[in-house]
């Protein structure tokens, strides 16, 4: 065990030998951390938390009381194999969230970006992949596989499906369920999940200039109006439109996915 000097730990708090407790780390009454766990320097660890398996969370995080942040996935293929979860710097993991290790099937770890904010009851399942910036949502479930991109928002009471990706700067409302892959910057609402339009938002709150947010406007509409399949739409994006953002909607469309996509209803 591996303890920092300028640690404080609260003497109720359970430490399995091996852990290592980084700079400056503050470990609550009757908190858990487990043998392969390696908290960084000023991680907030609160009363009652759990944080096991091989896991590593970054600086200046914190998990609220009763977060079970690293026991092993969900999966009944899971046969005790030696699985990693990491989690990024300053992030927040609120009371009673859930985050999983992965599995060899899957890749073997679950990563959660920097910043994110994973607030009440909300599930991170093994092998998922999330991004920067991520906020989920109370109570929102977050499957096996599943990828978000940097500066998604999921609502509360949301589920998305294993293996879906979705793209970066994405929202979803609340007390949806989405099955299907959804474009980077797309706006996603209902209880089964339409696209309906693009996050524009969180697009301005971002500070995007407003040429680009008109290009993606007219990309927008070459996806729900254009001839063709979807994926030969997307084709014509990137021979139409100089755009960044726009070539970053048509090449996560042209990129191998596991899932079908959410298409556009129109444009908004």
């Amino acid at each position: 065990m591996k303890v920092h000097g300028t640690a404080v730990i609260h003497p109720s708090a359970c430490i399995e030998e091996g852990a290592t407790i980084g700079a400056e780390c503050t470990v609550g009454p009757f908190a858990v951390i487990g043998p392969e766990v390696t908290l960084g320097a000023r991680v907030l660890v609160k009363s009652h938390a759990v944080v096991t398996g091989w896991t590593e969370v970054g600086d200046d995080s914190t998990i609220w009381p009763f977060a079970t942040v690293g026991e092993v996935p969900q999966d009944l293929k899971f046969k005790g194999e030696r699985t990693r979860l990491t989690i990024g710097a300053r992030c927040r993991i609120r009371e009673g969230a859930t985050l999983n290790t992965g599995t060899t099937g899957g890749g073997g770890i679950t990563r959660v970006g920097d910043d994110c904010l994973i607030m009440t009851g909300a599930h991170v399942g093994h092998d998922a992949q999330i991004g920067n910036r991520v906020i989920l949502v109370n109570n929102v479930a977050i499957a096996g596989h599943v990828s978000l991109g940097d500066d998604v928002i999921v609502g509360g009471l949301s589920g998305i499906h294993q293996w879906v990706r979705v793209g970066h700067g994405a929202i979803i409302g609340a007390v949806t369920m989405v099955t299907n892959d959804v474009i980077p910057y797309g706006l996603v609402q209902a209880p089964r999940g339409e696209l309906d339009g693009l996050n524009l938002v969180g697009l301005k709150r971002r500070g995007v200039e407003r040429a680009e947010i008109t290009a993606l406007r007219a990309a927008y509409q070459t996806l729900a109006q254009g001839e063709g399949a979807f994926q030969d739409r997307a084709r014509r994006l990137t021979e139409d439109s100089d755009s960044p953002l726009v070539r970053e909607i048509a090449d996560f469309i042209l990129a191998a996915s596991d899932r079908n996509f959410l298409t556009p209803k129109g444009p908004k």
